[in-house]
């Protein structure tokens, strides 16, 4: 708008995500063992980093790597002291965890780690998303497709606010209205 020249953002999510897999990355490429689900340390293998299930259904992401958050885990969630050297036996560390978080609901565990230094959360819908604070806070569901009365959230784009035109709604096709423009190869 101001110069009127343009500018191309290429901003792929997906290669985003590679800067957080450096460990993945670094022990393949130099051992050739690269990691499978639930077979290292950060992939599930681990007691310490897993997601378990709470006995309504939904999930606690835990993360409690260093020794201090884990040993704030345990005291929090009450783990038995022969289980919480894991490097004795993490399955039956990772079993003795998982019955304890599958025993309450999410909102008892949500209650218990909050404000607790022990890297661990309850895992939000995306519908709990959709309604925090502090994504709405941001703007990140400002924008919106509009079809007549329907409304719907276009997809959040994660830049900076000046790349942005949130107050701006937009219309979509109804589905199925560009049909004839399908080469359906008949």
């Amino acid at each position: 708008e101001a110069t009127g020249e343009g500018a191309m953002l290429d901003i792929a999510m997906c290669d985003g995500l590679f800067a957080w897999q450096y460990w993945a990355l670094g022990q393949g490429a130099a051992t050739g063992h690269w990691p499978r689900p639930g077979g290292e340390r950060l992939t599930g293998g681990s007691p310490r980093y897993r997601v378990y299930a709470t006995s309504d259904g939904r999930y606690v992401a835990a993360a409690p790597l260093e020794q201090r958050f884990w040993d704030n885990f345990c005291d929090l969630i009450g783990l038995e002291a022969g289980l919480r050297d894991d490097s004795r036996d993490p399955r039956a560390t990772m079993a003795g965890v998982a019955a304890i978080l599958e025993a309450r609901p999410a909102a008892h565990w949500a209650e218990r780690f909050a404000g607790r230094d022990v890297c661990c959360n309850v895992v939000r819908s995306l519908e709990a998303a959709f309604a925090d604070a502090h994504f709405r806070g941001r703007g990140l569901f400002d924008a919106v497709l509009v079809d007549g009365e329907t409304r719907l959230p276009a997809l959040p784009v994660p830049l900076a606010p000046v790349f942005r035109d949130p107050g701006r709604a937009v219309g979509y096709p109804r589905l199925g209205e560009a049909n004839h423009l399908v080469d359906d190869g008949d």
